[in-house]
């Protein structure tokens, strides 16, 4: 799409997947929000590289105005937009958005709002569709409060897998999303054995409790995924404990904060960040489509 199609001379917009050619390029361009950005910028970190067999590479695109870079999104393993995109741009990626038979998009609420309306006309639908606080926590904030005695916080180890997939599959099911594992166990079990990780587990009487993902570990922020407690657990401490330790992880490698994002109305969730320090920087929308 050309940047102004009735004005001869403008540089037209062309989309373009990234390479390592033009990696560190893009790293710059986002790092000037990389708090938006954090998760996009850890996939363009992995262009190039080599994933576990259980997970999908990155695939990142780019709109470019001859060599200048002017928005980026992921592609997959899911669909990840960069913070601010301006209107012009999004509308050049969308053949490529539209593409996509089935998949997730989770990004700024804005430009989210802008993508969605271009692929309901074009007859994509929603399975789920929600409002998503994005919270983040920076050392200075940081209120590391009193946990439960029995309460032991570890890295996740091969034994562990088990109950993860049980937790994977049961947070899915409060989501009200589809179970992968019904249709390829062995391949969802290969998906969370690839995770294992970047895993943190809480153990409480020898079982497992708590699970918290760190699924992005930069200098510019951690970010923390899949977060689920077993039900006849919540309410003790337990995620406090599991969030705390996480973050204070997180710190001693040098993190600059901690981010997650929380559904919009999980008033406990939301009340159990704050007391760690958490406080909401953004506003996500979160739609998997087919």
């Amino acid at each position: 799409m050309a940047l102004d199609p009735g004005a001869p001379g403008r540089a037209r917009m062309r989309a373009r997947l990234l390479r390592e050619g033009t990696r560190d390029l893009a790293l710059a361009r986002l790092s000037c929000e990389a708090e938006r950005n954090l998760l996009l910028l850890d996939l363009i970190d992995q262009i190039g590289g080599n994933p576990s067999p259980s997970e999908m590479p990155a695939q990142v695109l780019g709109a470019f105005a001859n060599d200048d870079l002017l928005g980026i999104a992921a592609l997959r393993p899911s669909l990840v937009i960069e913070a601010g995109m301006p209107e012009s741009v999004l509308d050049s990626l969308l053949p490529y958005f539209e593409a996509i038979e089935t998949g997730l998009v989770k990004s700024p609420r804005e430009i989210v709002d802008l993508l969605w309306r271009r692929l309901e006309r074009r007859g994509k639908r929603a399975m789920i569709d929600r409002i998503e606080q994005a919270l983040s926590l920076r050392p200075a904030d940081f209120r590391q409060l009193e946990s439960p005695s029995d309460v032991r916080i570890r890295p996740a180890q091969e034994g562990d897998l088990e109950a993860l997939v049980h937790a994977a599959r049961a947070s899915l099911r409060e989501e009200g999303r589809p179970d992968p594992f019904d249709g390829d166990p062995m391949g969802f079990r290969r998906w969370v054995r690839g995770r294992l990780v970047r895993a943190r587990v809480a153990e409480q009487g020898g079982e497992i409790c708590w699970v918290g993902y760190a699924d992005v570990r930069r200098r510019e922020g951690w970010l923390v995924q899949g977060v689920y407690t077993w039900p006849e657990q919540r309410r003790r401490g337990i995620a406090q404990a599991g969030m705390s330790a996480l973050a204070d992880e997180a710190f001693a490698n040098g993190a600059d904060h901690v981010q997650l994002a929380v559904v919009a109305g999980n008033e406990p969730a939301l009340a159990l960040y704050a007391k760690i320090g958490f406080a909401a920087f953004d506003e996500l929308r979160t739609v998997l489509f087919f």
